[in-house]
């Protein structure tokens, strides 16, 4: 006689439940049938990190929801996101599974697409640059200074893209003692705030180490064009700044820090321009061609370059850098750069454009196409760009 699954006793199904590493096992677990799903609380809380998923610019097939794919499964997952999937709404970060979206307002949405819980942060118009906001003076709602002190204006949409990317210190439903900072595009300096506060504050001494910023121990490191690097104290109401100052002065288009094991690592992005020539028409396209590992020796300090990351694969763009072990995984290769573009969005231009995403292997300064790119059509064309989201249920 077979054994009924569906009778196992409760308790034997929580402990098994506990033993899954994976939040899609943990889902495929819960959908076994009525029982296992009753025995088993919605929202695990004993996962360890997870795989992030590819988030996928919206289809009109699903206009309020969006399309993730699973590295893992090889799958596409489809989540309800109508805070994501209107054309004016733009993502600028993803940070411990939280969205940051913004749109032509001068509000600051969090969204887990998992809890669809939701969090506001300071608005845009409370950036300290900005001398005044008004709905009024159409086209030129936003006054702002200038670090040298002149006045500019900048309307609604100009606002919107001038936040390069927000960065959380850790996952809001943890903790709510959370701080945020926010990369800012044309000037290259670091802001910040931290949960509860009313405005956004600047962080004195850390100009143009506005490459890209990572929170590590209870210190936000950030990294500027040749490699130098800002570690930002900013628990007090006065953010203290120390310099690194690297021998190494690195080459390169875009810098990205990771925080692997005990390393500090520094990925460097070369890219290339090409031409691209269509029927009637020809355009300019960025292309990636090829990284640089190095990591950072104190003692100096310089910048050692670094020929393999062994198990270990890293994931970059607009999300907060992330670094994995690849056997704790299926369907993933260590030694591996996950990479999408976040450089730039004129690589898309509504008919034309394709995204510069995909796999660089260290070993052979290969790039390979992410599994599902071939498979979708709308991930091909679409803004904005794809953007990597760890999956976090609580």
């Amino acid at each position: 006689m077979g054994v009924d699954w569906t009778k196992l006793p409760p308790e034997l199904l929580v402990s098994i439940s506990e033993n899954l590493k994976l939040y899609s096992d943990y889902l495929s677990f819960r959908a076994v049938c009525r029982g296992w799903r009753s025995s088993t609380p919605k929202t695990p809380s004993h996962l360890p990190p997870q795989l992030p998923w590819l988030m996928l610019p919206p289809s009109q097939s699903y206009q309020s929801h969006r399309a993730f794919y699973d590295l893992s499964t090889n799958k596409l997952r489809f989540l309800s996101l109508p805070e994501s999937s209107n054309p004016n709404k733009r993502h600028c970060g993803s940070s411990h599974g939280w969205l940051v979206v913004l749109d032509e307002s001068p509000s600051i949405l969090l969204l887990n697409p998992l809890s669809r819980a939701k969090l506001h942060l300071p608005s845009l118009s409370s950036f300290p640059n900005v001398h005044s906001f008004n709905y009024s003076h159409v086209g030129k709602e936003y006054s702002l200074r200038s670090p040298s002190g002149d006045l500019y204006t900048r309307n609604l949409r100009q606002m919107r893209d001038s936040i390069k990317k927000i960065v959380l210190s850790v996952n809001p439903s943890k903790e709510l003692r959370f701080v945020a900072i926010a990369i800012l595009n044309q000037t290259g300096e670091l802001v910040y705030c931290k949960n509860g506060d009313d405005s956004w504050r600047f962080i004195p001494g850390a100009q143009s180490y506005s490459e890209d910023v990572i929170y590590c121990e209870g210190l936000f490191y950030a990294v500027d064009k040749h490699g130098g690097i800002a570690i930002c104290d900013v628990h007090d109401d006065s953010p203290k700044v120390s310099i690194v100052q690297t021998r190494t002065q690195l080459d390169g288009d875009m810098q990205y820090l990771i925080n692997s094991g005990d390393e500090l690592l520094l990925i460097t992005r070369h890219l290339d321009l090409e031409f691209s020539f269509e029927p009637h028409q020809s355009y300019l396209v960025y292309r990636t061609k090829r990284f640089e590992v190095s990591r950072l020796v104190w003692s100096g300090p310089h910048w050692e370059r670094v020929k393999s990351l062994y198990d270990k694969m890293v994931f970059i763009g607009e999300n907060s850098s992330l670094s994995l072990s690849a056997s704790d995984f299926t369907g993933c290769m260590g030694n591996c750069i996950y990479f999408t573009d976040d450089y730039s969005e004129s690589n898309y231009d509504g008919s034309l454009g394709e995204h510069d995403i995909g796999i660089y292997k260290l070993w052979d300064g290969s790039i390979e196409p992410l599994p599902c790119y071939p498979r979708n059509s709308f991930f091909r064309m679409g803004w904005p760009t794809p953007l990597w989201v760890t999956p976090t249920p609580c």
